[in-house]
């Protein structure tokens, strides 16, 4: 398979040039800012959190350096932003009036805020631009939910969802991973409920409606992050512990019990963990990804609270993050692997250290067998781990491309160089760029002159360009291997033909990866009740886990199988999560007979979802013949 996939290089290269270094690579074509001529340094919130309008109201003050000295417009990001007035100061000086304007709007990218210096305005040094603003209440970060879509269902609920390029429609700012800036924040609420952010959060904190953050650590502005809810905190460990409403706090903690000691664990590999605290916040499950890294404060999907702790390697990939990603980030959306890639790299090995290497290569096989179906779906164009991202959607245009190829990279580096030597160059590699927002090509020259020089002929540039650069799989790319899971292929086919009955099914002891690559494995010409004997025997319909239930439901779809629809419409309502419910939506929409009926749960569905999911469920059911 993965050398069908790489023969596709060759017309990809007559699309888009395969040398080393594309042109303009650092530019960032998701951002109106002029960050090249200013530069944010600090960003200080004062915002109130209006649960009646939907809104955010107050002042971002953003304190910016000149870079070229003959630059007398400033352009900033924004989204829906109502922009009530500008100053700009420095030193000790009064405030001044400057004039603004907001500019044509872009359907994807926004609206630039256009920002002009008075006249004499000659700061020496760092300046700072007052806006006073509001958001809109279609804010594409901000999600408020009622109290009914809350776990406790008496209390309104805000979360915002920054990343790709969603910051800019709850704060005016420089909206591009290439710009990193401190931050602290005055944030007032209704005194019952507790606000956090992706900062110094306490969790003694006292619930009386005014909040104060400090972020002291540099972070682009995807991941500038905040809360507002009826959370709780329970401790894990000293340095890790979990926020949640109350009906899931104790399910949370028990499920998340080895947070702290994935910490400790990957600090010891990749050096120290640098950001304070490590804390994790569950959810409403409207939320649209399984987990967002937020820096001190990840944002978990309550859908991985399976009871079994089987899904936790979502904590290990948000934690991991701390290193790849806040640590050391993508300058641009085309660089995106740089966290992702990386990420899905350490967290394997964090797996295997807690679980064993059983476990961690059964969810290697898993993500390299969801890789290859994506290929059938994902344009050549965007299978590049640093593709030309102009005219794409940084939210999707990628799929899973970005975390799990990169992924097998590191993997391939790791066996050409033995394990030892690759941890070794990770480490530095993550103190050599910390801080930084760096690019594809900044990673192929240290990777260069860090670890392919130091062992000359062992492996070459050229050979790492080809994952980064060109479509599909090299042809020495590593397939992973799963005992279990391919005796579960052999039995799902065995079972279909008829050669093993339903009862006899070997799943004692089976865990959840085993049953999804079972369902995963089922030939296309199995007769509904056959499907029904399994879903009864195996529990599908009604699993708590909702990997399985993403297998089982999206396979219920492919195949017209509609004695589970009622339990695969209760799912789709039941779950936000993008990753989780699009498959099942696309095979509804792809099955040829149940479009309308995929539009029709998603009209029932849609007011439980994040803004992000309504917008690329939208698009999945309107590009479909």
């Amino acid at each position: 398979m993965p050398k069908l996939v790489f023969t596709l290089a060759l017309g990809f290269c007559l699309l888009v040039s395969c040398a080393e270094r594309p042109a303009d690579s650092a530019h960032d074509h998701f951002s109106f800012a002029n960050s090249r001529q200013f530069i944010t340094r600090h960003l200080a919130l004062d915002l109130t959190v209006d649960f009646e309008a939907r809104a955010l109201h107050g002042t971002a003050s953003l304190e910016m350096e000149r870079l070229d000295a003959a630059a007398t417009r400033i352009l900033l990001d924004t989204r829906e932003l109502h922009i009530d007035g500008v100053q700009v100061e420095y030193a000790s000086r009064p405030a001044q009036a400057a004039a603004f304007r907001l500019l044509a709007v872009d359907p994807m990218l926004g609206q630039p805020l256009e920002i002009t210096l008075p006249d004499g305005f000659e700061p020496p040094g760092p300046f700072r631009v007052r806006i006073a603003y509001r958001t809109s209440p279609g804010a594409t970060a901000l999600q408020w939910l009622p109290p009914e879509l809350t776990a406790g269902g008496r209390r309104p609920f805000l979360f915002s969802q920054s990343q790709s390029i969603h910051a800019r429609s709850w704060v005016p700012l420089q909206d591009t991973p290439a710009v990193r800036f401190t931050y602290s924040a005055n944030i007032r609420t209704p005194p019952d409920l507790l606000a956090l952010m992706s900062a110094d959060n306490d969790p003694a904190a006292e619930r009386d409606g005014e909040y104060h953050f400090e972020m002291p650590q540099p972070i682009p502005s995807y991941l500038l992050a905040i809360a507002v809810g009826d959370v709780h905190f329970a401790a894990i460990g000293p340095d890790t512990g979990v926020y949640a409403e109350p009906e899931v706090l104790q399910a949370a903690a028990w499920e998340f019990a080895d947070t702290q000691a994935m910490l400790e664990k990957a600090a010891a590999i990749y050096g120290p963990y640098r950001w304070g605290r490590y804390d994790l916040l569950i959810l409403p499950p409207s939320f649209p990804y399984g987990g967002m890294e937020n820096p001190r404060l990840s944002f978990i999907t309550p859908a991985v609270l399976a009871g079994d702790r089987s899904l936790v390697s979502l904590i290990a990939h948000e934690l991991a993050h701390s290193w790849s990603g806040n640590l050391v980030t993508n300058a641009t959306w085309r660089d995106i692997w740089l966290n992702e890639g990386i990420t899905s790299y350490l967290d394997a090995r964090l797996m295997e250290l807690l679980y064993g290497t059983q476990s961690a290569d059964e969810e290697r096989y898993l993500r390299y067998q969801d890789l290859l179906a994506q290929f059938e779906f994902i344009s050549p164009a965007m299978q590049a781990l640093a593709p030309d991202m102009r005219g794409a959607d940084p939210d999707e245009s990628q799929g899973s491309v970005h975390y799990t190829k990169g992924q097998m990279l590191l993997e391939h580096l790791e066996r050409r160089f033995g394990r030892e030597p690759f941890d070794r160059f990770l480490a530095e590699y993550f103190e050599h760029f910390a801080w930084q927002s760096i690019t594809t090509e900044q990673f192929l020259d240290y990777l260069d002159a860090h670890l392919l020089s130091k062992y000359p002929g062992r492996y070459s540039r050229e050979q790492a360009g080809q994952w980064l650069y060109q479509p599909g799989l090299p042809d020495d790319a590593p397939v992973p291997r799963a005992e279990r899971l391919e005796r579960a292929s052999a039995v799902a086919l065995a079972w279909a033909a008829g050669e093993l009955g339903t009862d006899a099914l070997p799943v004692s002891g089976w865990g959840p990866h085993v049953i999804t690559q079972l369902i995963n494995a089922l030939p296309p010409d199995v007769a509904h009740d056959r499907l029904g004997e399994l879903d009864a025997h195996l529990g599908l319909s009604a699993t708590r886990n909702a990997e399985i239930g993403r297998a089982w439901f999206a396979q219920v779809a492919k195949r017209g199988y509609r004695a589970a629809y009622p339990q695969m419409t209760a799912y789709l309502h039941r779950i936000g999560r993008i990753w989780m419910i699009e498959p099942v939506y696309r095979a509804l929409a792809e099955n040829g007979e149940d479009l309308a009926t995929a539009r029709e749960i998603f009209a029932s569905a849609r007011g439980g979802y994040h803004p992000l999911t309504i917008t690329r469920i939208e698009h999945r059911l309107a590009a479909t013949p």
